[in-house]
């Protein structure tokens, strides 16, 4: 199996949102610097008769015949990387993000070990998004999947539509739990088993394997005195989490709770608050380009030598998408979903808004290069390329990448609305065009827009040599 990917999740209840939206946001980071990806569009069929093979750990299973249209992110090296589809919407406004690794402790392990040939986050969305209705039809799908094939690794996956959002851990071989985020809370997690206590009573807001709680009682793995913590009885609490996991949690929640005294390293953080305020767009994409950000964690701030290397931050050089899902609870249906798609390192790049209803995506984000072209034709490069110039320089550099990030929020608020207030008047296939349209002509102002910056930043860059000498001018 590849090396398991390491991403922060945060999710957002329509009522807790400024303008009524769900949002399911996610970082997916890997284990290498460059991952290069792309973003399709996968048509819908009907009539098929195939199987799917994954090239990573030999998982294999059949196809429903028929399957809606759906985005993806997958891998351009499939061969070595796998495919790993990741994120998008499918034509029914259902949205996926999968996965976000999680850890099992070794006692629950023991007795339901992860099956090597099961059902990984290479395939998952493939064999899931193209075939679900609702957000939580997405759950009992994937975990009817997992009953049947098991799963060869921990995995958090991401379901969301107009009204719900879920969030569902499988975490051994066979077992799973998932969980609404309530309408008005929000949810922050990374790498670690967030879930946790669970109320079997309340299937309207709880989901789960069959027979997880004769599971736990009969092989004495519930580590409390009283109530069923599922993190508390599946999860790891080591000192690893206190320094890569549990931080980002803690970021997540001083930005939107900032009244809330916590510690960067409390194992025991809440998986789901409530805010004092709304949550924007801005508010959840601010987090996932973080990196401890006004603290002494920053890597890139002014803390000692020792803080800035304390904890892994949010935004890595390994975040290879970064991603917010949102259905708009203010548009027309067939306008509602979009998807803000970041391919650089977003603590530098820009999430750019993709309307789900689309069957084509440009050039420039379906074909990447395995490796980058000075052309930068390729979106997921050109982002790449921006990002490493404002980092290599980034005293002289940010407040100009700063500059354009406000501008281009400003464009793509305004694009949205208008985007949005055109399609009042159309349905069907002239909709879907017409979003195809919008989103190609967002991807050709963008690539403008970022390639004026990236020629701005080489031109200072080239005026910052250390190998320069100024003579003395009466000489």
């Amino acid at each position: 199996m590849k090396n398991l990917k390491a991403c922060t999740t945060i999710l957002v209840g329509k009522k807790a949102s400024i303008d009524g939206s769900t949002m399911a946001a996610r970082n997916d980071d890997t284990f290498l610097p460059l991952t290069p990806q792309r973003f399709v569009i996968y048509p819908s069929v009907s009539g098929r008769h195939e199987t799917l093979t994954s090239g990573q750990n030999g998982f294999s299973a059949p196809l429903p015949e028929n399957g809606y249209r759906y985005q993806g992110t997958p891998n351009v090296d499939v061969e070595h990387e796998g495919v790993y589809d990741e994120n998008g919407f499918n034509e029914k406004n259902v949205g996926m993000s999968a996965t976000e690794s999680v850890y099992a402790n070794e006692r629950v392990l023991a007795f339901d070990p992860l099956v090597s040939n099961g059902l990984a986050e290479d395939s998952i969305v493939a064999m899931v998004l193209p075939f679900i209705n609702s957000a939580k039809e997405g759950v009992t799908y994937l975990g009817s999947l997992i009953a049947k094939y098991g799963s060869p690794e921990g995995n958090g996956v991401i379901f969301s539509d107009a009204h719900d959002v879920w969030y569902m851990e499988i975490v051994t071989g066979h077992h799973w739990v998932a969980q609404r985020i309530p309408d008005n809370s929000y949810a922050a997690t990374g790498n670690r088993v967030a879930i946790q206590e669970v109320d079997f009573t309340d299937n309207a807001n709880f989901l789960w394997s069959d027979g997880i709680q004769s599971f736990v009682t009969d092989n004495h793995l519930n580590p409390d005195q009283t109530g069923w913590n599922f993190r508390h009885i599946f999860g790891t609490a080591t000192e690893f989490d206190q320094h890569y996991n549990t931080p980002r949690q803690w970021y997540a929640q001083l930005q939107l709770n900032p009244e809330i005294d916590q510690s960067p390293e409390d194992f025991d953080l809440p998986f789901i608050r409530q805010t004092t305020h709304k949550i924007s767009l801005e508010d959840v994409e601010a987090i996932l380009s973080s990196h401890y950000n006004g603290t002494q964690f920053d890597p890139l701030g002014h803390g000692s030598n020792e803080d800035k290397h304390r904890y892994r931050p949010i935004s890595l050089s390994r975040t290879q998408n970064s991603h917010v899902l949102q259905v708009r609870n203010d548009a027309p249906e067939q306008a509602a979903a979009i998807m803000w798609l970041c391919f650089g390192i977003p603590a530098f790049t820009p999430y750019v808004p993709f309307f789900g209803n689309a069957t084509k995506t440009d050039a420039s984000y379906s074909d990447t290069p395995l490796e980058l072209n000075i052309d930068l034709k390729s979106a997921y490069w050109m982002y790449r390329t921006l990002s490493m110039l404002v980092e290599s320089h980034h005293a002289k550099f940010i407040q100009t990448d700063l500059d354009y990030l406000k501008e281009t929020r400003e464009f793509h608020y305004r694009f949205v609305a208008q985007t949005i207030k055109q399609a009042q008047s159309m349905t069907g296939k002239e909709l879907t065009s017409f979003l195809t349209n919008q989103n190609q002509k967002m991807t050709n102002e963008m690539a403008q827009r970022t390639k004026k910056i990236i020629e701005q930043l080489i031109m200072h860059g080239l005026q910052l040599s250390t190998l320069t000498f100024t003579m003395d001018k009466n000489l």
